[in-house]
């Protein structure tokens, strides 16, 4: 498993990540979200021996994962890190980036093995041209396969569907983490999308002011958000009478101590998300339908997690 044990870090005198410990079980999928500037980047770094620890140590298995000042060549060959930023070779295929470290003297499963890769990020079509040539999305999927392209026992994926959009988003997830799962390949993913998390995690852990704030597995942390940083992860909450209330946990009934004003309707496809005045504060509850500006509601909290 990868064992990251009391892990501080700090850029200049400025402190990115203290105190880090959490492990990962191999094959699993675990997440770390957080606010931009929390530090889901730079861990995904260390992760990958880009930097050194000013305290702490990373293991995978037996092996200590060390940063520059021990290695020439950071990131042990076991595992391999998708930045933001997609590091490819513009004037050749998608085929040949995705090719470009397996082997030559096997060109029969070499060939395989890109068109079983293409398959995965979904760009079949795409195998023939340029990569210069390509959207931001496509090349963000381009430098996925071939991350996977030697089987790594670990993958790291900073925000990994970013720049895609949400016609093959949800598709390529679905495709990416059922392979991820059949090979066995640990996989890490930073990101801010609950999408990308709630239906593949295993595990996840939220950032917040350089430290963990809580770790566990998506449905103890959607069911039970002990903040409103966690809640506002998972979607529209309220907060009533203390209490964190998401905003499908909210229902119009005929009488109750809630008493609020509608203030607008919006369309959300199979339901709409209704913001009104309760004592002076805005909440937001789902409806089947629209409900006129003004309308006096009364509404009742359902423990329907």
């Amino acid at each position: 498993m990868l064992q990251v044990n009391n892990l501080t870090f700090q850029y200049k005198k400025q402190p990115i990540l203290k105190d880090i410990s959490f492990s990962v079980k191999t094959g699993e999928h675990f997440s770390i979200i957080g606010e931009s500037g929390s530090g889901k980047s730079t861990l995904l770094k260390l992760l990958y021996g880009t930097y050194d620890l000013n305290e702490g140590n990373i293991f995978w298995k037996d092996n200590e994962i060390l940063g520059p000042k021990h290695n020439l060549i950071i990131g042990p060959e076991y595992m391999k890190y998708v930045a933001q930023e997609f590091d490819l070779m513009p004037f050749i295929t998608v085929a040949e980036n995705i090719g470009a470290y397996l082997s030559n003297f096997y060109p029969e499963e070499k060939q395989a093995r890109t068109n079983e890769l293409l398959e995965v990020v979904e760009l079949q079509a795409y195998a023939h041209i340029k990569v210069k040539e390509l959207s931001g999305g496509q090349k963000q999927r381009v430098a996925i396969a071939r991350a996977i392209a030697k089987q790594p026992e670990v993958l790291l994926l900073d925000e990994p569907f970013s720049h895609i959009d949400n016609f093959k988003k949800q598709s390529l997830r679905r495709s990416l983490f059922k392979y991820l799962k059949e090979k066995k390949i640990t996989c890490i993913v930073a990101t801010h999308d609950k999408d990308d998390v709630l239906s593949f995690s295993d595990h996840m852990m939220v950032l917040h002011d350089a430290k963990i704030m809580i770790k566990g597995t998506p449905q103890q942390l959607y069911k039970n958000p002990e903040d409103k940083l966690i809640a506002s992860f998972f979607g529209e909450f309220n907060v009533i009478n203390g209490g964190i209330i998401y905003a499908n946990q909210l229902k119009i009934v005929d009488t109750s101590n809630l008493k609020a004003v509608v203030k607008k309707s919006y369309y959300k496809g199979y339901y709409y998300l209704i913001e009104a005045d309760l004592d002076g504060n805005n909440v937001f509850f789902e409806h089947k339908k629209v409900l006129k500006k003004g309308l006096p509601i009364c509404l009742s909290i359902y423990n329907n997690l």
